[in-house]
């Protein structure tokens, strides 16, 4: 008897001081992504972020031992305090960091690797009204999700990749692809996995990400370049056929009759 309260004992220790430690590991992810966070105590009493994980991992814990609407109830109470909704079925790894946070969404089946990142606004959402079924996408390790971007459906993001402002992923994500647009796509090559992991980019911006619309316009303009240096070739050619009394080619009207027939 006195042997198993000592086991008992003992692991109750053993899990409280694992708890301790995620928290703290939570809080040093806050300090070194946010350079506005001065203290370990401001981050407990001044990061909402911080305080929805706290409220997620009861509701949680609540949900995992069947105790559905208490669970239920304890995400609504963090999300009227914090602003962040979060359903207890969710499940986060460690390290997550969510920036101000205001307006974020995670579904019931969602999966977030460790490390990962969100904004403000973003959305992890689910496109299938089947109940039982996984409706909600998976975040890999390292993924970073800029504000108000929705990541719609049960797919995967890939380890460290980048969703831009406002995108709207519908389709999975490979590894280390930064996505932009609606709907997104990808606009920078896949990391080499014999590549360092890149460093940390705030609201998933990097140097290598191209303007949609300037790319477009210098697409445009460079086929416009072309045809004028074409053109610029056949009034040349005519000029020489002209001066030396060869015959030159006829102009056709755009409907494909000659200037005879017209």
């Amino acid at each position: 008897m006195q042997r198993d309260r000592k086991r008992h004992q003992g692991y109750i220790n053993i899990v409280t001081a694992m708890l301790f430690r995620n928290l703290r590991d939570e809080i040093d992810a806050t300090l070194a992504r946010d350079p506005a966070a001065r203290s370990r105590l401001e981050v407990v009493l001044c990061y909402p972020g911080f305080h929805a994980l706290l409220f997620h991992r009861l509701a949680q814990w609540l949900w995992q031992k069947r105790w559905l609407l208490g669970g239920r109830f304890v995400s609504h109470v963090g999300r009227f305090l914090t602003g962040i909704e979060i359903h207890p079925g969710a499940r986060i790894g460690k390290r997550l960091f969510i920036d101000h946070g205001m307006g974020v969404v995670i579904g019931e089946t969602a999966e977030i690797g460790d490390d990962c990142t969100l904004y403000q606004g973003v959305t992890l959402g689910g496109t299938s009204l089947d109940r039982g079924q996984k409706r909600h996408p998976t975040l890999g390790n390292g993924v970073i999700v800029s504000v108000h971007a929705q990541v719609l459906g049960p797919f995967r993001v890939g380890d460290g990749a980048r969703i831009g402002a406002q995108a709207v992923v519908l389709s999975e994500v490979p590894e280390g692809a930064t996505m932009v647009g609606i709907p997104a796509k990808p606009v920078s090559r896949r990391l080499a996995s014999s590549e360092p992991r890149p460093a940390f980019q705030p609201y998933a911006l990097g140097p290598e990400i191209p303007d949609p619309i300037a790319r477009a316009l210098n697409g445009l303009l460079d086929e416009v370049t072309s045809l004028r240096a074409r053109l610029s070739e056949l009034e040349k050619s005519e000029l020489v056929r002209s001066s030396t009394g060869e015959p030159t080619l006829e102009v056709q009207l755009g409907n494909g009759a000659d200037d005879k027939g017209a």
